[in-house]
């Protein structure tokens, strides 16, 4: 555990909180894609397998039980609860993010540490987790309309991943032979699909005016 690593799972935590702050608070789904929150909850139920095998330690057992409990609970409010499903955009929620999942799980069975059954399942996890963002910045492109809390939570989202790079780079400088590079080259995959939006996100703040990305 380094300062980089903690930042990075405090602020993916927060992104987490702040969404359902969102949801649970003001009742309302809008501008919330609920194809991204589908992925992101195959990401988690995937790469937590071992939830209940291995013990690394009580910190790390509560974060995976945050996310995978956090993750399924979103997706519920956004198809069930009765008032919630109501703000959820459908018409311009459309990416086809079931073409995403087949993609990187063919990947995963090519490009693994190991082939067995939970690395594969982990290798897929972390492909999976550097696109899933797409359909929530697509929706957010189409509506043009984003609210302060989607704002941050998208953008806490990406903050947290240039964290992890900062970690990972941290990591590769402070202990011998620390090389990974599916995670690495997945996590600037993400990253990076994030520059277009904290380009205007940063830029919204600095001129005092509502967040809108270009159609």
């Amino acid at each position: 555990m380094n300062i980089f690593r903690l930042a990075g799972d405090l602020t993916h935590l927060a992104s987490v909180l702040v969404l359902l702050l969102k949801i649970h608070t003001i009742k309302s789904c809008a501008g919330i894609s609920l194809k991204t929150q589908e992925l992101y909850a195959v990401v988690f139920a995937t790469r937590y397998l071992d939830l209940f095998i291995t013990y690394i330690s009580l910190y790390n057992t509560l974060m995976k039980l945050i996310f995978l409990g956090s993750s399924f609970s979103i997706v519920w409010y956004i198809r069930k609860h009765k008032i919630v499903r109501r703000s959820y955009d459908k018409d311009q929620d459309t990416f086809r993010h079931y073409f995403l999942v087949l993609p990187c799980f063919v990947l995963a069975l090519l490009i693994h540490e190991k082939f067995t059954f939970r690395e594969v399942l982990w290798a897929f996890s972390l492909f999976l987790e550097a696109v899933a963002i797409l359909p929530q910045l697509v929706l957010l492109q189409r509506t043009r309309n984003i609210d302060n809390l989607t704002g941050q939570y998208v953008f806490l989202l990406g903050a947290y991943r240039a964290l992890y790079i900062l970690n990972w780079i941290y990591r590769y400088f402070t202990e011998p032979h620390f090389v990974h590079w599916i995670t690495w080259i997945s996590g600037l995959v993400q990253t990076l699909l994030y520059a277009d939006f904290f380009y205007y996100y940063f830029q919204s703040m600095k001129n005092n005016v509502k967040l809108q990305l270009p159609a």
